[in-house]
């Protein structure tokens, strides 16, 4: 069985939107505008692209990587390179700039995990990310959590009333910077 992680900028107070300069928000580019770039706080970043044996993201997210994504051949050549997935039920077709596979449901998620390979990890997907927990799919989080409350916006975390889920934190670490690194195990 593969291991699905989740990967995320957020907020202390659990935001994940537009981390990026994305246009449209209040907030927009909060990761890089107020906080000192500290190259060390993004080290899990490449290691993921490392790890990752397919990229998972919602529509919204893939509508805004797959123009961008594939130019950028040095960064994230990784991710360019291995197999994509797009969780969606209203995409109608891959972008041919970045072809991914189209699943329509958390139990075609649930079937890919059951497959033999490295890793899948989300990026970005606040919408799926969320869906994916309360169906129990999430195996582990991937979290640069940021020393700012941004308020309003997309969070990360479900608001659903479900029973809680307990995470054992494998590793973590806080920078100079502010960022603290977070990556837990969901505890079956």
């Amino acid at each position: 069985m593969r291991k699905l992680i989740v990967t995320a900028f957020v907020s202390l107070d659990g935001v994940m939107e537009a981390p990026g300069g994305e246009p449209g928000y209040r907030n927009t580019g909060w990761t890089f505008q107020d906080i000192e770039f500290d190259p060390a706080a993004y080290e899990i970043k490449g290691r993921e692209q490392d790890e990752a044996g397919a990229l998972m993201m919602g529509r919204t997210s893939y509508e805004a990587f797959a123009p961008v994504w594939p130019t950028m051949t040095e960064d994230f050549a990784g991710y360019n390179a291995m197999p994509r997935y797009v969780v969606s039920t209203t995409l109608e077709q891959e972008d041919p700039r970045w072809p991914a596979t189209i699943l329509r449901s958390t139990d075609d998620v649930a079937a890919l995990k059951e497959t033999d390979g490295d890793p899948i990890i989300v990026h970005g997907s606040a919408t799926l990310g969320r869906s994916l927990a309360d169906a129990g799919l999430v195996d582990r989080y991937h979290l640069l959590v940021f020393p700012v409350l941004l308020g309003a916006g997309k969070r990360l975390f479900s608001d659903s009333d479900k029973d809680k889920d307990l995470l054992d934190v494998v590793e973590s670490e806080s920078y100079a910077n502010g960022i603290t690194k977070i990556v837990a195990d969901v505890r079956r």
